[in-house]
């Protein structure tokens, strides 16, 4: 059951519910829906990995929960904040929401970040707009965030440029002003990319100790399934804008039965491999969904597909744990599966087969 502050904020229980959540793009070549069809819950405190390859969808699908989209978008289906109906007739102005209960991390700091302005004054501005605060107070309160998010030398750093910071202190400074108000809700989109491996870590470390810290609800949004793995409680796939496996993350990776979902951590580079190993890669792209193939959207590049998967999109079923669902007519495990893998490792021809 979900309970509320006396500030109007979710305390506890089910703090986001997005149902049948479908974004709509017009474009030159006509309409484009980018997420198709999604629904997903969070609880308060929870983490959720949103994973895909560029262009699956998951960030659209966190832009279209806040709201952050162009004029020529259009949404349709429900999504609910604790008790508030972000998309109802008397949805509220996500402006009041932005910063103070929900915030994004964007994916390139250098260019979220405004060059011309010092970084305690862009972690001070939220301060100042929603919680009222003085600028003195304001910039007391950015060199303790500075602090909190491990910047050394705060009382320095809060009066330079980002140009004059690294790439991972200026992805620092946006975590400190995504969390400047003390959001409920953090949307963190590729938060590591273009950082080398240990800045990489020492970011997601940094957002799992902000979440435990705060009783804060994250997304984290990224292509790595290694990324996902240690920082979160569910793990949603995403392809063609739809949703094609979801699981909390130990089931899914013990039990993943989506073949894109197996494909993408096949892909992931291994310690136990020799150096120079060769990596697997996903063959073929991504559809186009101005034009999306007929049936299930991976089955062009599926080693697995037969006839009914290029005819018939499959519908969300649910596995053995109620709470792992995925979209595919012969999963991993499946009979049908283990005779194609046969098939492959004997090097025989994969024929259409129903």
């Amino acid at each position: 059951m979900t309970s509320l502050q006396t500030d109007g904020r979710v305390a506890d229980g089910r703090l986001l519910t997005v149902e049948d959540l479908r974004t709509t793009f017009a474009t030159e070549r006509g309409p484009v829906c980018a997420v198709d069809g999604v629904s997903l819950t969070l609880d308060r405190g929870q983490a959720l990995g949103i994973v895909g390859e560029s262009g699956s969808g998951k960030t659209v699908l966190s832009r279209s929960i806040m709201g952050l989209l162009p004029s020529t978008a259009r949404r349709e289906g429900s999504i609910r904040f604790g008790d508030q109906d972000l998309l109802g007739p008397n949805a509220p102005d996500m402006s009041r929401l932005w910063g103070r209960e929900m915030s994004m991390v964007f994916q390139n700091p250098m260019v979220s970040l405004n060059p011309v302005m010092r970084i305690g004054e862009q972690i001070a501005e939220p301060l100042r707009i929603h919680l009222g605060m003085s600028r003195r107070d304001a910039k007391a309160t950015a060199i303790r965030l500075l602090r909190d998010v491990r910047i050394p030398e705060p009382d320095r750093r809060v009066d330079q440029y980002p140009h004059e910071l690294s790439g991972g202190m200026r992805q620092r400074v946006m975590i400190a002003i995504a969390l400047a108000c003390g959001p409920t809700l953090l949307f963190a989109d590729e938060p590591t990319t273009a950082l080398d491996v240990t800045v990489q870590a020492q970011i997601l470390e940094l957002i799992a100790e902000q979440r435990a810290e705060r009783n804060m609800s994250v997304v984290l949004v990224t292509h790595d399934l290694g990324v996902v793995a240690g920082h979160t409680d569910v793990i949603a796939v995403m392809y063609g804008g739809r949703l094609v496996e979801i699981a909390p993350t130990k089931v899914l990776f013990s039990q993943m039965r989506m073949p894109y979902t197996e494909a993408l951590l096949q892909s992931i580079p291994r310690l136990d491999q020799k150096s120079h190993t060769r990596l697997n890669a996903i063959p073929g792209r991504p559809p186009d969904l101005h034009d999306p193939p007929r049936g299930c959207a991976f089955a062009p590049r599926c080693a697995f597909a037969r006839d009914r998967c290029r005819e018939e999109a499959p519908p969300l079923a649910t596995a053995e744990n109620p709470d792992h669902k995925f979209a595919c007519w012969y999963p991993v495990g499946s009979p049908e599966y283990h005779e194609t893998k046969e098939r492959i490792s004997a090097g025989l021809e994969i024929g259409s087969t129903s």
